[in-house]
């Protein structure tokens, strides 16, 4: 099986979970297909009817759906009353064993959460960002990615506290760059390079690379004090070639491309 239809696969099975995931206690869903204490359909259970799964999938996406729409009116009212219980189940999620489910569980709370705004609502994104799990990345990505260009301010101050609080190594903190480099703020440059100064040089190639991405000449006084950084970072291009560079030579790459820019 290729890459692509692996990942093709990997998603379709992280939307069928997403269908019958439940956020809050007050939405549980009886099925007879919880043969296992968990919800799914098992193709090797014995006498399945297809029918009665089918009929219990449709009902699992009804009640998921009518879920997610009471919780973000929930959201929009009184988030107050909601927001603990996001916070609660995102730590528990993030602390689970089981894979499967904790990625279940993170993607519904990301979509979740990129309906609602707010600090706090940014920094359970953060959070998720900087889980292991592709899929609850990459929908957490996507709900910031919105509330960045309804509320830049929110998510600005939301990826500061991220840089003060979030460890080394954290996967978060090579994301945010590609993410704020898509909005166009001006504030975006300045909130880069917050991420040069930072300790994790995953974080500090990210920033660059953002940098280069937005072509803003401007950025060159940013870049040049780590002209010498010997930091070292694994690179993989977009036919996924991996090799490794220093800080240092892609400052120097950097440097070039926004000085052609500079002088056009």
């Amino acid at each position: 099986m290729s890459a692509d239809m692996k990942a093709d696969n990997d998603a379709v099975r992280g939307e069928r979970a997403s269908s019958s995931c439940l956020i809050a206690h007050e939405y549980m869903i009886e099925s007879v297909l919880r043969g296992s204490g968990r919800p799914g359909i098992r193709p090797s259970m014995p006498g399945l009817d297809p029918v009665v799964a089918l009929a219990a999938l449709f009902d699992a996406e009804r009640a998921a759906r009518d879920a997610h729409d009471d919780l973000g009116q929930l959201g929009q009212r009184d988030p107050a009353r909601l927001l603990p219980s996001l916070e609660k189940a995102c730590r528990e999620a993030l602390a689970l064993d089981d894979e499967d489910e904790a990625s279940l569980r993170l993607k519904c709370l990301a979509e979740l959460l990129g309906e609602l705004d707010g600090g706090r609502v940014v920094d359970v994104l953060v959070d998720i960002l900087g889980c292991e799990d592709a899929e609850a990345r990459r929908a957490a990505g996507e709900a910031l990615s919105g509330l960045a260009f309804d509320r830049f301010k929110d998510v600005a101050l939301g990826v500061e506290r991220a840089l003060a609080r979030l460890p080394d190594g954290n996967p978060a903190l090579a994301e945010l760059p590609y993410l704020l480099a898509e909005v166009p703020e001006p504030g975006v440059s300045k909130l880069l390079a917050r991420f040069l100064a930072h300790r994790d040089p995953d974080a500090v190639a990210s920033a660059i690379e953002a940098l280069v991405e937005i072509g803003d000449p401007s950025a060159l006084p940013l870049l040049e004090p780590l002209a010498k950084d010997a930091r070292r970072v694994e690179l993989e291009d977009e036919g996924g070639t991996e090799g490794d560079a220093s800080i240092g030579e892609l400052v120097s790459e950097a440097l070039s491309l926004l000085g052609r820019g500079a002088s056009a």
